[in-house]
């Protein structure tokens, strides 16, 4: 038995201690635990707040804490009893699901046109498209203000304080990003199912609707999800249009409650803003197993 043998059998065995463990750790990964924590409280915080101010039994913003003292759905009773509630809530989820449907489906024919036809016109009109979206839709408040009231006098039912009206808006300013968004979707779609489903005897409808959604499905959620969380969080445009109080959306309303009196109704408006927000999750969960591959795979070519 050489030296080395035996001193190599008598060496103790290196086993590290639970702090020399811990240490490692933390100088590999902690510091990614530290910033998700960091991160987590950070958006945590603020439905944190408004949960705690919409059960505070004073419904004060100046008594409102993170913590709330006492439990009470006096906010809710009187939001429910001394406001149009119904009202406004009705139509914001009419706005929401409606523009959000009408622009899923207007967006997806033309993306399907300037994506598998060729036309005169056609690079002009999705440059046309990218240069309209450049341009925030209130820089044409005023041009619209004028458009509708001299519509509202021959066509009263598209006029001021009418659904209709306030979404031929919403889809005019919807249709452009949405529109080229679907088209580098569509353009991912090989070319070959449709000429084989023409070579059938497939029409373009039957091709568009029977072959080409189904494919594109992600990018449709995604879409739907998107138009949906901006209109029913719109505020602007709604101000403008919906003058009288039955006719207007939840978050006009609510801003209502705390313009003038804004420590007094506080409560009342952290109750409408956790009601307002329920529609969005709801329309998220069912939703997001299309989210990452709606983002990821369309809109990459041209």
């Amino acid at each position: 038995m050489t030296a080395e043998t035996v001193d190599t059998a008598v060496r103790p065995v290196y086993r590290p201690t639970a702090g020399s463990r811990f240490a490692l750790w933390s100088r590999r990964q902690g510091w990614r635990h530290a910033v998700m924590l960091v991160v987590a409280a950070f958006a945590l915080f603020p439905v944190l707040f408004v949960i705690s101010a919409a059960l505070n039994p004073v419904g004060t913003l100046s008594s409102s804490q993170l913590w709330p003292t006492g439990a009470s759905l006096d906010n809710a009773r009187d939001l429910f009893r001394n406001t149009p509630f119904r009202a406004w809530y009705t139509n914001s989820l009419f706005f929401a699901v409606a523009n959000a449907s009408a622009t899923v489906l207007l967006s997806a024919l033309a993306a399907y046109a300037f994506s598998r036809m060729r036309f005169k016109g056609r690079r002009v009109g999705l440059v046309g498209l990218l240069v309209i979206q450049m341009f925030p839709q209130f820089l044409a408040i005023v041009a619209i203000y004028l458009m509708f009231s001299n519509l509202g006098e021959l066509y009263p039912a598209i006029g001021f304080d009418t659904r209709w009206g306030l979404l031929l808006v919403y889809l005019g300013g919807a249709l452009s990003i949405n529109t080229w968004l679907m088209k580098g979707f569509f353009d991912t779609v090989p070319k070959e199912l449709d000429e084989s489903a023409q070579m059938d005897g497939a029409t373009h409808a039957q091709v568009f609707f029977r072959i080409m959604l189904p494919l594109v499905t992600p990018v449709l959620a995604i879409v739907a999800l998107l138009v949906f969380i901006n209109t029913i969080n719109e505020f602007l445009l709604a101000s403008v249009f919906l003058r009288d109080t039955g006719s207007q959306t939840l978050g006009l309303g609510l801003y209502q409650l705390v313009d003038s009196q804004r420590n007094a109704n506080f409560g009342m408006f952290a109750v409408g803003a956790i009601m307002l927000s329920l529609p969005t999750l709801a329309v998220f969960w069912f939703l997001q197993r299309y989210i990452s591959e709606g983002l990821t795979s369309g809109a990459v070519k041209g």
